[in-house]
């Protein structure tokens, strides 16, 4: 009688801590927090809700995790170079942030409720130590660097948290309309504005459809980092 084979049994994928993140990551990035329930994240692991809150702890915990994640990986670019003036290392910190947002448009919300409520967290003492170092680096008083430093902080935070905005993760922003057609929304109805009232906004409307946003983000900077070293 002939014996039949015996299918091998599928192995499955060890579950861990940095799997459930990657995930977590994954179904963030393609719908927003909406997207990251605890059944969605069990389907996608092939697992049970108590083998993630035991790896991870509660949804709110799991978000602050991916956030620490995904920031702490930004926040260790490096340097601009060897002996870089400040200014290029507070520019190379805030880009990274930036294009962080970029990647990840959940991210803004996220990374502003942590450094609210979490001061001592990483994410909050991560950033304003890297900054930090450099405004100290600037010349700035020691007096002033909290000031200084929490200064530079809120202008990146403002200034990623509106561009992910942009990027049409919010009310207000039809979710499938792209950044080009967003601004020529805006743009035309600038134009139709009338240009007695407001002379300033006809002038800059061509500016306004035609920026980069990086190269926005940079003028702020620069403009906050002319600031500071006037602080002697």
């Amino acid at each position: 009688m002939a014996t039949r084979a015996r299918r091998p049994e599928r192995r499955n994928q060890v579950l861990s801590r940095e799997r459930i993140i990657e995930s977590a990551i994954e179904l963030l990035d393609a719908g927003g927090e909406g997207a990251l329930t605890v059944r969605a994240l069990s389907e996608r692991l092939s697992t049970g809700s108590g083998a993630i809150s035991y790896h991870v702890g509660k949804r709110d915990d799991l978000l602050d995790t991916v956030t620490e994640t995904v920031v702490t990986a930004a926040l260790a670019t490096e340097p601009a170079r060897a002996g870089a003036a400040p200014a290029d290392e507070i520019r190379v910190v805030a880009l990274a942030l930036f294009d962080a947002i970029a990647e990840h448009p959940w991210l803004a919300t996220r990374l502003t409720l942590q450094v609210i409520r979490n001061p001592v967290g990483p994410v909050t003492v991560g950033i304003f130590e890297r900054i930090g170092r450099q405004v100290g680096a600037l010349g700035v008083p020691q007096a002033r660097w909290f000031d200084a430093a929490s200064t530079l902080v809120h202008y990146i935070l403002g200034a990623v948290s509106q561009n992910a905005r942009i990027e049409g993760d919010t009310s207000g922003v039809d979710p499938d309309a792209d950044r080009d057609e967003f601004f020529d929304a805006a743009s035309a109805a600038w134009q139709g504005l009338n240009p007695e009232d407001y002379p300033f906004m006809h002038a800059i409307v061509g500016q306004m459809r035609e920026h980069d946003d990086r190269e926005q983000f940079l003028t702020g900077i620069a403009v906050v980092l002319d600031g500071l070293t006037r602080l002697h």
